[in-house]
């Protein structure tokens, strides 16, 4: 089936239905990943294996993010990471299912974190080319794929009762050839700047980092980084937190979370019309603050009411930051720009929340039984001071002329 040409536009509901595809497996996996792993009695794998993802986010998004930007469209890229990302999954769904040992399961992990990982921040890059106001137009596209990751979840709970077993993951890899074939729906969009000859550094997509020379930017990533730490808490550890509390459906219950997400994208335009973007990314991150500490609080509803103020903690800081990016650097970065935002976070903040959240979750256990009030008043402390810093460092337009990055 032959692509539409360079010049069409994409209709809103192909958009649409994009980002929702894209999504679902995502949270069909992710959300219970931690539950299944420990099932097939490889819980003590979780950290490592989370971490892969942080370690694909150093080498594959930035490199991705280089080729679509300067050397092939990005439509034939997401094309073929999706059908590799269904066949890496379902190998890794394999290695817990046949009792590999640890290092094969690690391997297909992090085959699958390669493939898997720049997908988002390459469909986010197509979707913003599509747009003539991203400030209006993103957030209710954006709200697509949330509701995609919901009912990814509803699924794994309620239809495949798959909350610790790997069939979730097996119907996550065949959603992945669904949004393979989506990609036919899209015009050839062409890369942003066609480069004869490139050094390995624009090859590999470090050239990006130029990015962080203007100070704004350079304050918005590094929080971006620093917020990822204690975010990457929210999953793995709120649902054991629940598993202990006795919650059945966990992953439905953690989709509470993209409800809120939902409201907010669909009010994001209003939101950002009214009020400086400085204060809208701090009160991301302020919220999460008070969400953590009703996590700290041990009880159900406290849990269920933090897992309900996820979308305002997450929508406020990050999908602004990804408008942020779209409206202030230089078009002929688009990918690279989201690509490095995916590296920070994913790379540099997650790496650290896993593996740092593995080491504070052991040292809240004892015997088997986890002081979750002290976990999670830990990581609001810690979210606390990434709010300060940002409230600190970050200046705006109102304070400094805009300066965009030239190639």
């Amino acid at each position: 089936m032959p692509d539409p040409t360079p010049d069409a536009k994409a209709s809103r509901r192909t958009l649409a239905t994009l980002f929702f595809c894209t999504a679902m497996p995502m949270g069909m996996w992710g959300v219970p990943l931690a539950n299944v792993f420990a099932s097939h009695g490889r819980g003590h794998l979780v950290p490592w294996v989370l971490a892969t993802t942080s370690l694909a986010a150093f080498i594959s998004p930035l490199f991705v993010g280089a080729m679509a930007d300067q050397k092939h469209s990005p439509v034939l890229l997401v094309r073929w990471l999706t059908a590799a990302t269904s066949a890496a999954l379902l190998l890794t769904c394999a290695s817990l299912t046949w009792s590999w040992p640890d290092a094969a399961i690690l391997a297909c992990a992090q085959l699958l974190a390669l493939v898997a990982l720049p997908v988002w921040s390459v469909t986010s890059s197509i979707i913003f080319s599509q747009l003539h106001d991203a400030k209006t137009q993103f957030g209710p596209l954006r709200a697509c794929a949330t509701a995609g990751w919901m009912v990814g979840c509803w699924i794994v709970s309620f239809v495949l009762h798959a909350d610790s077993t790997v069939f979730g993951g097996v119907a996550a890899a065949g959603l992945w050839l669904v949004v393979m074939a989506l990609t036919w729906k899209l015009p050839r969009i062409p890369p942003g700047e066609v480069l004869q000859h490139r050094s390995w550094r624009q090859i590999l997509g470090l050239d990006a980092l130029e990015l962080l020379k203007h100070r704004d930017h350079r304050v918005v990533f590094i929080t971006a980084a620093l917020y990822s730490v204690p975010l990457a808490a929210f999953y793995p550890y709120t649902s054991r937190h629940l598993h202990d509390l006795g919650v059945e459906n966990i992953s439905a219950v953690i989709s509470l979370g993209q409800t809120t997400e939902i409201l907010v994208m669909l009010l994001l335009a209003n939101v950002l019309a009214r009020f400086r973007l400085k204060w809208v990314f701090s009160s991301g991150i302020a919220i999460c603050v008070v969400r953590y500490s009703f996590n700290a609080m041990d009880g159900q509803a406290w849990l269920m009411a933090g897992t309900w103020m996820h979308g305002f903690a997450y929508t406020l800081y990050f999908i602004t930051t990804q408008i942020y990016l779209e409206e202030r650097v230089d078009p002929k970065w688009r990918v690279r720009a989201q690509a490095l935002l995916a590296l920070l976070m994913a790379g540099v903040g997650n790496m650290l929340g896993y593996l740092g959240g593995g080491w504070w979750h052991a040292a809240c256990t004892h015997a088997g039984i986890t002081n979750w009030p002290k976990f999670w008043w830990g990581e609001t402390a810690l979210t606390a001071a990434v709010c300060v810093f940002f409230v600190l460092a970050y200046r705006g337009r109102a304070a400094q002329p805009e300066v965009k990055v030239k190639s």
